[in-house]
Order: structure tokens, then sequence, then C-alpha cells
């Protein structure tokens, strides 16, 4: 029989009001899950952030052994070996989970879904995740968003930048200054890192914000992702 395909990712999808012509996927940070980051941002927000057109879907890690909390299981998109952005890659873990990452990216264009018609990001790791995803397997989407996100000094994204000819998706990064987890510092190399390669990056910088998003971050990312992803005037009834 070979080997069983891997269980599709469980997932916690907010439908559009209206007519479904993008989709947005939002990657968690380490040990939530796609309900945790729905429920976070909607107690932000008072509300789902939703859209009239665009589909909300978070996806949820699959539990595995995580190394900074000493082997415990968690749900996390990739293993690390230690926190911190001058260490090496686990990029074992993080190459197969860009092959579950893709099978929703492809569930989403069987449904009709251009690929320049989905944006995909996600705080802390799940920003991380999303920058392995499209940077290096999928330059084609609409766009990419990282909040309190990183990547490591030589990451495997910016070998492959380095090789890269092709228009790539732009990049919306939010940062809290006072993030103790993720350095403010950390984030801010990375945008200057993937500037350096071709990569056209914001950085929205929030003075005394920790390891947490905002109210006014998450309202700046709606006006972003319906800038990538405007309600499609050629096919509205």
């Amino acid at each position: 029989l070979g080997m069983a395909a891997p269980a599709a990712l469980q997932r916690s999808v907010v439908s559009p009001a209206g007519r479904h012509t993008a989709s947005l996927i939002f990657l968690h940070g380490s040990g939530d899950t796609g309900q945790g980051a729905r429920a976070w941002i909607k107690q932000i927000l008072n509300q789902d952030m939703a859209f009239q057109h665009i589909k909300v879907i978070y996806p949820t890690a699959p539990a595995r052994p995580y190394t900074p909390m000493k082997g415990a299981f968690s749900n996390v998109w990739f293993d690390r070996y230690k926190i911190c952005s001058d260490c090496p890659e686990h990029i074992e873990s993080i190459d197969s989970m860009c092959q579950g990452l893709t099978d929703l990216i492809n569930d989403e264009v069987k449904n009709g879904i251009a690929k320049n018609r989905i944006l995909i990001g996600g705080f802390s790791m799940g920003g991380g995740m999303a920058m392995h995803l499209a940077y290096r397997f999928h330059q084609d989407l609409a766009g990419v968003f990282a909040l309190s996100s990183f990547l490591n000094k030589d990451s495997a994204v910016y070998q492959a930048l380095k090789r890269n000819e092709s228009a790539l998706p732009e990049l919306f990064q939010c940062h809290g200054t006072a993030d103790e987890l993720v350095l403010y510092s950390w984030g801010e190399e990375t945008n200057k890192m993937l500037k350096s390669l071709g990569v056209s990056a914001s950085l929205h910088t929030f003075p005394n914000l920790n390891h947490e998003l905002s109210r006014t971050e998450i309202e700046k990312l709606k006006s972003w992702i319906v800038k990538k992803l405007p309600v499609d005037a050629s096919k509205a009834n």
C-alpha cells in the first residue's frame, strides 16, 4: 500500500458573508490551535475577523515532541533546537509541514481559488512557517504576513531567495518593541534580509507591545488583506 497519506490538518473556518473569491490561511503560534487563534482574534476585535469575499482558515498544527519544552508534545508547526536567531533550523520538520500546508493550499485551488487570491501568514512560529512555505515553495501566492515572527540567521528561506529570479509575494510584518520571547531586533533583521533579497517588505512597529496581538495591529492587517485581495469586480454577481 505504500505510505499512508498524512492526515489532513484540522481547521476552523470563518466563511465569507458573500461569494467566496479569495482565501486567507492564518497559522497559530506554538502550543496553540486554529480554534484558539480564531478565539483570540475574536476576543480582541469583539467579533470574528471576517470578510465579504474571503474565507479565513485557521488550521491546527499536529502535536509533536517539541525540543524547547524538553520533548513534551505540543501543537507546533516544526521543531526547534532552541528559540534563538543564530542556531540552525530544524529543516526536516519544517519541510514535512510544508507538505501538509501545500495540501491545504491545493484544497483551495480545487475550490476554484487562484493562488494569487490566497494569502498566508501567522503569529510567532506561524509567521515563520508562512515565510518558509511562501518564499521557498509557493512564490505565486498573493502575499505573506508575519506577526511577532522571525527567521534564523542562515534560514533556508534566504538560501532559496539567493537563487531566485521571479516576482515574490509582498510581506507585511508587525512586531512589538517590548517582545521578550521573539526580540524586536530578530524581526527587524528578518525584514532587512528579505528586503536585500528582493522581497517588498514592510515592518510595522508597536511600541510597548510584548509577544501578543493588539487591536490596532489586527485592524492594520485587515486593511492590508483587503488591499491584497480586493473584491473581484469582474466576478461580482
